[in-house]
């Protein structure tokens, strides 16, 4: 944890250093993480103030082996500095440390911030909304950390990338469409089960 505050903004860690670690213990992982070391730390400022600090173990990127040159340093150091360079507003507690094996890890508040729309449920104006909110999030942090000028040289000025993406995206929301109406059609014979009542799955299915 010394290492891991190092890490972080000066201003950030006088907030940390109010704080003290009381336990930790293993997580069991999901799926994405199977095979890798999760902690949870709990630090406490006072009896109705704690701090819960997610640590995760950092593997190298399965992009290493095509991107040339040497390996990182620090594997849970590329992961926090894509995240800061990439997001709008970071975790402010988010930084990265070296276990006792060797091993990389990155360490991050222990919430659970993620956004789970419903889309079974949503009309089409909702869906509309989020894919403008997803793909302004997506431009954003493209435009963060993309380096504009060298990507448009690349692409040069003929139309061929814009071509093919115009025919990915056509071709991928036909696709959606011929799925849905797979899901549809198995979910209204009964061959796939939905958890809806059935009032609210003939709302969504129309």
């Amino acid at each position: 944890m010394k290492k891991y505050r190092e890490t972080l903004a000066e201003e950030r860690r006088i907030l940390f250093d109010r704080f003290k670690f009381v336990d930790g213990a293993l997580k069991v992982v999901g799926v994405g993480s199977v095979g890798t070391r999760c902690f949870v730390a709990l630090f406490l400022a006072a009896p109705d103030d704690p701090l819960l600090l997610q640590i995760k173990e950092a593997c190298p990127s399965v992009l290493e082996r095509y991107a040339g040159g040497a390996r990182v340093a620090h594997n849970g150091q590329r992961i926090v500095v894509g995240q800061r360079l990439m997001q709008s507003a970071s975790d402010i507690f988010l930084g990265w440390s070296k276990g006792l094996e060797g091993r990389d890890f990155y360490v991050r508040q222990l919430r659970d911030m993620k956004v789970a729309p419903a889309v079974e449920t949503a009309t089409p104006r909702v869906m509309r909304t989020l894919a403008a909110l997803c793909g302004m999030a997506l431009a954003r942090a493209h435009d963060k950390a993309g380096d504009a000028a060298m990507i448009a040289g690349y692409l040069g000025s003929i139309d061929h990338f814009d071509e093919a993406i115009g025919d990915y995206a056509v071709a991928y929301a036909d696709q959606v469409e011929r799925d849905y109406a797979t899901f549809v059609k198995a979910v209204r014979s009964g061959r796939l089960k939905s958890d809806l009542s059935p009032s609210r799955l003939a709302t969504a299915l129309q």
